[in-house]
């Protein structure tokens, strides 16, 4: 008996993965996981355009909700929530457009070691870490932009954890299979247009308080979460930095750049944009499978 496939509903943000995964999983009576590295933080909901309480309520995804914005929550966490979800239920639906979390069930992570928040800390307090990271594992600095300072940081975390360069650690699992996987890239050509109508409608559904809020509750610019798209230039505009329509501006731009970024990365897979329809195709097949 061959195993139940992973079905990933994937896609660029905005393109209306969520409503399309309640839609299957209310229709096949499958377990949803978030893909969605954002969604699974407490109180950024608005946000990261987090399915309503009451859908929640009536489809529960695993991974959302499970952390609070000053918490870790690792692809290593998410794996393990797939793993767990396919050991218990029949029928998996994997949601989101994190291109990280999604590689990973495509393919298998190298064996890292933990983190070590001690020597990250000491490791961030380099002036260039990305020309220390360039000397120790040059290849891992061509891949990763120097600005890029959390992923320059935990390669060098390994590396020092290790004493091997983190590139030779994933290239020794890089011809591993992962889980099987049955992949719909869902897309839209009017992405742009429906980025600013979420955005807009975001804002009246309370997108500012709901970051005043996590700014009353100790939650800033340290917090990794609150450097994401919009909560980090709605965050500037109420410290007094940039008015709202600039704040506005800058998050559309961002969530726009996101987008762009998602569509190359999948391309780069090999996986090919489709519509609704041929996501609902794809399920039925995948689903209407014998065991």
């Amino acid at each position: 008996m061959s195993p139940t496939p992973i079905f990933v509903l994937g896609g660029p943000t905005a393109a209306g993965k969520t409503e399309l995964a309640i839609e299957l999983a209310e229709r096949f009576g499958a377990r949803l996981v978030s893909a969605d590295a954002m969604q699974v933080y407490r109180g950024m909901d608005i946000g990261t355009a987090k399915p309503a309480p009451e859908l929640l309520t009536r489809f529960p995804h695993d991974c959302v909700d499970v952390r609070e914005v000053d918490e870790e929550f690792s692809v290593a966490d998410f794996l393990r929530a797939v793993e767990r979800a396919r050991a218990e239920s029949e029928r998996v639906i994997v949601v989101g457009g994190t291109p990280f979390w999604l590689r990973a069930l495509v393919r298998p992570l190298a064996t890292l070691p933990p983190g070590d928040a001690e020597l990250r800390a000491r490791l961030e307090e380099l002036e260039d870490p990305h020309a220390r990271l360039a000397e120790v594992d040059p290849r891992s600095a061509a891949r990763l932009h120097k600005n890029d300072r959390v992923r320059v940081v935990r390669a060098l975390e390994v590396h020092a954890l290790s004493g091997r360069p983190m590139s030779e650690l994933w290239e020794e699992d890089a011809g591993q299979a992962g889980p099987p996987t049955v992949v719909a890239w869902l897309d839209r050509e009017e992405l742009r247009p429906r980025i600013a109508q979420r955005l807009s409608a975001m804002l009246a559904q309370g997108y500012l308080e709901e970051v005043r809020g996590l700014l009353a509750r100790g939650y800033g610019p340290d917090h990794k979460p609150m450097r994401s798209l919009g909560y980090r230039h709605l965050s500037e505009h109420l410290r007094g930095e940039i008015p709202l329509d600039e704040a506005e501006r800058r998050t559309e731009r961002d969530t726009w750049q996101l987008a762009r970024k998602q569509r190359t990365w999948a391309r780069g897979l090999g996986w090919v944009a489709v519509d609704p329809a041929e996501v609902r195709r794809r399920a039925v097949e995948v689903f209407s499978r014998p065991a």
